[in-house]
């Protein structure tokens, strides 16, 4: 298959620097206006910032439609070089977009289940997470750049797709068998080498990160919560970008549908903190698009001439995490004896 070049990096610099300053200006707004005081976040805000970022993606989406559409016709030979269907070319890219935003904002669920544990083990208040938070998806935007970056230069050498399909495969299996997430930051490496280096504060200090003590700086609670959330995000960062890369060989794709999904996280956040236990059958919905995508990565392609339909490979990812959504409600998490 030959490589996708319809956004080749080399003339499409101008728009990864527009876009990236775009993104940063919003988050830079919301910090210095939005969020200027530390407050806690009510649902009806939260809700209001998720419709925001949501509707953000999705009018970016409608872009991509009508500039991808509008670049076919003005050079119909990029429909013999990304693949496309002719008939149906501006829609796949849009399609690819929508199928790797939805993937990722899914994907990110998991992530909000070990915010709410590290923010509760480190006793971050309320009306102090939205900074952790803010700080940490700036640095998780970072990291993304750099796994994509990383990724566009290997993913079409030999093998290399063939092995991170099995390596989805095999994280969308073990999904299923560890249902829960399981965070433990006592036990940690990192934070022990940070404690044994560093003097770390016993207690919060506002809203400071790092504050003067006896003639030393010391860093407070705050600060070991977020190096311990951009660890993690590290990690996850590990399933979801390949994820995205099977689902299109475009990195502008990969990357733009990793910043919307990431964008809406911590909205996400405030919004599913208290009802969590709700969603408990979402990891095994996770697992199947893991699982569906490894697959389509490391078999399915090479059936559709190396390029799955994009529509029906939105459509599982739907069902998928739509159904694990519905069947959580209809069927609860039993209470644990002893749980109230």
């Amino acid at each position: 298959m030959a490589s996708t070049t319809l956004f080749p990096f080399s003339d499409y610099w101008w728009f990864y620097t527009l876009f990236t300053f775009f993104v940063v200006s919003l988050l830079a707004l919301d910090l210095g206006l939005a969020h200027r005081k530390s407050h806690s976040i009510s649902f009806r805000e939260a809700a209001a910032w998720s419709l925001f970022w949501v509707s953000l993606a999705l009018v970016f989406n409608l872009f991509l439609y009508f500039y991808a559409s509008w670049t076919f016709q003005k050079d119909p030979r990029l429909l013999a070089i990304t693949g496309f269907q002719a008939s149906r070319s501006a829609a796949s890219v849009a399609l690819e977009f929508l199928a790797g935003y939805l993937t990722e904002y899914s994907l990110s669920v998991d992530n909000i289940f070990v915010f709410v544990v590290v923010l509760r083990y480190f006793g971050i208040p309320s009306m102090h997470q939205h900074r952790v938070l803010f700080f940490g998806i700036l640095g998780a935007l970072i990291f993304r750049g750099i796994f994509i970056a990383a990724g566009s230069l290997v993913i079409d050498l030999p093998g290399v797709k063939e092995l991170l399909g099995l390596f989805l495969v095999f994280t969308g299996i073990k999904m299923v068998k560890e249902s829960e997430v399981h965070v433990e930051p006592e036990k940690n490496p990192v934070l022990r080498l940070i404690r044994r280096f560093f003097p770390v504060s016993n207690h919060l200090h506002g809203r400071h990160f790092l504050i003067r003590q006896d003639g030393r700086t010391h860093i407070t609670p705050l600060l070991v919560a977020l190096i311990f959330l951009e660890m993690t995000d590290v990690l996850f960062a590990m399933d979801s970008v390949p994820a995205i890369f099977g689902l299109t060989r475009e990195p502008l794709i990969v990357y733009t549908s990793n910043v919307f999904a990431i964008l809406g996280l911590r909205s996400m956040y405030f919004m599913l903190t208290g009802a969590m236990d709700k969603f408990h059958l979402l990891n095994y919905g996770l697992s199947v698009v893991l699982a569906f995508v490894g697959l389509k990565m490391a078999i399915l392609d090479r059936f559709f001439g190396g390029h799955f339909p994009i529509g029906i490979s939105l459509g599982i990812i739907t069902v998928s995490i739509g159904a694990a959504a519905i069947l959580s409600f209809v069927f609860p998490k039993k209470e644990k004896k002893g749980e109230s």
